[in-house]
């Protein structure tokens, strides 16, 4: 029994700023005090609040250290291990109440809102012990259905629950089940979708990193309810941290006996396989992910036939993605009925976001459904830093839309998101603020779709790339009135004509930004204006002479001469000199370099 508990977070944003090291350099302090038969330290996955990374909290004192590096290791341990007294300094400063009193995380603005349920261990356990899965009531849900429940019976739960995909389209979970449990094979397949390819989207690799047990729990109890025997997670293998984990896992629980033959003693088979997927954003379409998983080309294919009826090898096949899945174990432990009773009557539940742009608290929040823009932004969010201010949030990625800062107030679930021209997606959350300029996110959107497009069909192959080139031609400053109703005619064809998803959606971060923000497309054709100073053609720098000290920062600094000026007199910008890379903005100490 050790009398104090170290977790630092594991996950790849921690990783990536070193909290491997920290973890080296922990053990080998604490050895150094003789302190390891009393401290453990245990690497665990995301916390979420990933801006102050890398994180490390020290329990039974609930110590939550933000941003700590390798050089602060030693006094951590000398300080606080050793001798008992916290490191302030080194503490998420909104968890102290004065010099030895410190407050809960659950009582701090970014995790008060929210709920944590497919990330309820995530940050707090190990993931790569499954006993510390175990003690969390692991597995405890597919005994459960094992030696308690028929098939029909969890499918009936999961109907009762109302659980949608958490993929992005929103179909109900229970339904899809249903469908595939009805059709009679030799062979059936339960697959989960890790092929996270959204810009910006972290959630399903942070639940695979953090607590890959609940993902293989969760299909094993969805084999049973459809009669599958086999299961395949399809991820991508630019997340090598959560592939490795969840190798760990699915080891662990085939010698555990929790995966393999006769689970429980029930008769009950199912055992679970990784593929890895080459980053193709389109294999996240579940008939194309299931064409690379069978070793071809990752195109998807016409419906109907449905996957519930054929798609794995021509199999009845169930596909749900990560964050699905991590929400059934607790709804066989906890209720249909408990679950049913978070989030709006037509979205139970939670949903899980990745915050990120331009927001004080980058990370992985998960907040009940019904939960109002507003709050995930300023409250749990912080905000807009820098003193801008919020302009639009980016909702669905690629296939969504951006909702404006006058529909702020808007709860956030499947329908009302449809229902102002945006959809969930898998969860990615963009925000924005006044210097952001939304015809060029609706071609940096584009771009990337046009790159992910498989070719298969027209419309997206051929009709993607010239929605880009009116993107650009726009952007340049050589649009005209006529190419924003040539933009928007061809959006709505694409979105009539694709044949899966990808095509399908393509053009709604297009449609959205000209629903809301027309305005600013008008101004880049009519006055060759980008009013966000974004769009590099039509930004030109230029000195406020009134402004100018001649301290001449600004001309030491460009990186190709374009300004003139003598020593305590106002300098001048060569604009057909001018690379517009913004240096002479960002070294000005006046305020005098502005974008016009």
């Amino acid at each position: 029994m050790f009398r104090s508990n170290v977790l630092v977070c594991g996950g790849t944003g921690c990783t990536s700023s070193n909290s491997e090291l920290i973890i080296d350099k922990l053990n080998e302090e604490i050895k150094a005090q003789g302190l390891d038969k009393e401290v453990n330290v245990i690497r665990t996955g995301c916390f979420g609040l990933c801006a102050l990374g890398p994180i490390m909290v020290v329990y039974p004192e609930g110590a939550f250290y933000s941003r700590v590096t390798v050089e602060d290791v030693p006094e951590i341990v000398s300080e606080h291990l050793l001798k008992g007294r916290i490191v302030t300094r080194l503490l998420y400063q909104e968890t102290v109440v004065d010099e030895n009193t410190t407050k809960s995380l659950n009582e701090t603005t970014f995790y008060a809102k929210q709920m944590r349920i497919a990330l309820r261990n995530c940050g707090v356990i190990n993931p790569e012990l499954i006993d510390e899965y175990i003690a969390q009531d692991g597995y405890a849900a597919l005994g459960k259905v094992l030696t308690e429940m028929t098939p029909q019976q969890v499918i009936d739960t999961m109907l009762a629950s109302g659980l949608r995909g958490r993929g992005g389209a929103g179909f109900p979970t229970g339904l899809k089940w249903k469908f595939a449990a009805a059709n009679q094979a030799d062979q059936k397949y339960a697959c989960c979708n890790a092929d996270e390819g959204d810009p910006g989207a972290f959630m399903d690799r942070s639940v695979l990193e953090g607590d890959p047990h609940s993902v293989l729990e969760a299909m094993a109890i969805a084999g049973y309810a459809i009669g599958a025997s086999q299961g395949y997670i399809y991820i991508r293998a630019e997340y090598p941290i959560a592939v490795k984990r969840l190798q760990i896992a699915i080891n662990q629980a085939r010698e555990y006996g929790l995966l393999g033959k006769n689970i429980f003693d029930s008769g009950f088979d199912f055992d679970i396989d990784i593929r890895l997927g080459a980053g193709a954003f389109v294999c996240g379409e579940e008939t194309a992910l299931m064409t690379s998983i069978e070793g071809k080309r990752g195109e998807p294919r016409v419906r109907p036939p449905f996957p519930a009826l054929k798609g794995l090898f021509g199999k009845p096949t169930v596909l749900n993605n990560v964050e699905t899945y991590a929400n059934i174990p607790q709804i066989i432990l906890k209720g249909a009925d408990w679950f049913k009773s978070i989030g709006t009557e037509k979205s139970p539940g939670t949903k899980v976001f990745a915050l990120g742009g331009k927001i004080t608290n980058t990370g992985l929040v998960e907040v009940p459904m019904g939960t109002t823009l507003r709050e995930v932004v300023e409250d749990i969010g912080g905000g807009v830093p820098g003193g801008h201010t919020f302009k639009a949030a980016q909702t669905g990625g690629p296939s969504g839309g951006c909702i404006p800062a006058s529909l702020i107030d808007t709860p956030i679930d499947y329908d009302n998101l449809i229902a102002i021209g945006s959809m969930m997606g898998s969860g990615g959350l963009i925000v924005m603020d006044e210097t952001t300029c939304m015809v060029d996110i609706a071609k940096f959107f584009l771009e990337f779709t046009v790159d992910e497009s498989c070719g298969k069909c027209t419309p997206c192959r051929v009709g993607t790339k010239r929605l880009l080139e009116i993107l650009d031609k726009i952007t340049s400053g050589k649009g005209t009135m006529e190419d924003i109703d040539k933009l928007e005619e061809l959006c709505y064809y694409i979105k009539e004509n694709s044949l899966c998803g990808l095509g399908q959606t393509a053009p709604n971060p297009v449609l959205s930004t000209l629903k809301y923000f027309r305005d600013e497309y008008v101004a880049h054709v009519t006055e060759h204006r980008c009013p966000a100073g974004a769009c590099k053609a039509l930004t030109n720098f230029h000195i406020e002479a009134e402004k100018c000290k001649g301290c001449t920062l600004c001309a030491r600094n460009c990186p190709v001469g374009a300004i003139s000026g003598k020593v305590k007199e106002p300098h001048v910008i060569d604009t057909s000199k001018c690379i517009k890379c913004g240096v002479c903005m960002e070294k000005c100490k006046f305020q005098a370099v502005v974008k016009k």
